[in-house]
């Protein structure tokens, strides 16, 4: 792992394997460490890069708007930063909103797109959104960040056999920023591509899973409005995929990529 200053923000990432480079990028209020049981899969076949974003993981703790555009520009100058003229995106969650904005804003960075349980409007997702921020800060100021972060996280990992990721995963979210996180929800869930999305023209995988937030004919319909893309549900898996369904999902991302 390093921590290096990327545009003007001391930004941390791992970096492993060789070969064609795949940029994982996390989800909101998590780390890296949601790809533990990706990168040393792909690692074997390619050059892969995991950064922390900017008030995430070992980052710089910047307790003001993060939007889907500056987490972008951050990545994009972290690709200058390591001489990468172009690499493919494993966008989960708000990652996924990242990868997206990374083809409109930077389109010739970008190799192929997959995008996991994520989608390029979020303000108008019927079944997310604004309704999600609400009920989050509902819980935020009658019961506290912690209660939220359990609440996030029994409902992504609710197994009796999940404990060890829900546990995990509640303690990544506690361990943010409270302000930062919340301001940051709020720029993400008004964040949109509209209509653009029909210009993205790479190559995009979309992994739905079939218990998701956002339902599976959600990222079908914005699938089928996108020039080259095609979609793939896994059955049996909440948000959280790169954990409750990691091997499947390793299998789709290593015949993709």
């Amino acid at each position: 792992m390093a921590l290096e200053t990327i545009n003007g923000i001391d930004l941390d990432y791992s970096d492993a394997g060789a070969g064609n480079t795949v940029i994982l990028l996390h989800g909101l209020g998590s780390t890296k460490k949601d790809w533990d049981l990706q990168i040393p899969v792909l690692s074997h076949k390619c050059r892969v890069i995991a950064p922390d974003f900017r008030a995430h993981g070992n980052s710089e703790k910047v307790p003001k708007e993060q939007s889907v555009e500056i987490m972008t520009e951050d990545i994009f100058e972290l690709m200058k930063f390591l001489n990468i003229p172009k690499a493919s995106f494993v966008g989960f969650s708000m990652g996924g909103a990242v990868a997206f904005q990374m083809a409109i804003s930077h389109p010739a960075k970008v190799d192929k797109l997959v995008i996991l349980n994520s989608g390029p409007d979020f303000n108008s997702a019927k079944d997310t959104g604004v309704d999600i921020l609400g009920e989050r800060t509902k819980i935020i100021k009658e019961q506290g960040f912690n209660k939220l972060a359990k609440t996030i996280s029994a409902g992504m990992f609710p197994g009796n056999d999940q404990k060890e990721w829900r546990d995990e995963f509640e303690q990544r979210i506690v361990n943010n920023d409270e302000d930062a996180y919340l301001k940051t929800f709020g720029k993400l869930m008004s964040w949109g591509l509209g209509e653009k999305i029909a210009g993205i023209p790479h190559e995009t995988l979309v992994i739905a899973s079939d218990m998701d937030y956002t339902s599976v004919d959600y990222k079908k319909s914005y699938t089928n409005k996108m020039q080259n893309a095609k979609m793939v549900v896994i059955e049996n898996s909440r948000h959280g995929i790169v954990l409750d369904q990691a091997e499947k999902l390793n299998e789709e991302l290593l015949k993709f990529l």
